[in-house]
């Protein structure tokens, strides 16, 4: 979903877009976060993009001086998000941090 543009973002001819992705708990949301945030975006000026969790909701929003950055920096995002929920899917629901996990070890004689 396209965010509105601000007064002051109009004025400076910036252009925004917003994303909400919806996960089914908040622990695959905060997953998808900390998958997603230390990609940072190569060019120093002209784009800036903002990540946050609220409850099991990724919201991502971006701000740029041109429609070109914005849309490469938007599919770039796009196809990461992909591969991390593909990712999250392939290895099913993620196992809760206070969960014990046991080991078995077999040596043959």
């Amino acid at each position: 979903m396209a965010a509105p543009c601000t007064e002051n973002n109009h004025k400076q001819g910036k252009l925004e877009f917003a994303l909400d992705v919806p996960f089914p708990t908040s622990r695959e949301a905060s997953i998808a976060l900390q998958s997603l945030s230390p990609d940072r975006e190569p060019r120093k000026g002209g784009i800036s993009k903002e990540l946050m969790v609220s409850g099991s909701t990724l919201s991502v929003r971006w701000r740029a001086d041109e429609a070109r950055i914005l849309r490469v920096s938007v599919g770039s995002f796009m196809d990461h998000l992909s591969l991390v929920m593909e990712t999250m899917e392939a290895f099913g629901p993620p196992v809760s941090v206070t969960t014990q996990t046991h080991s078995f070890c077999s040596t043959m004689t």
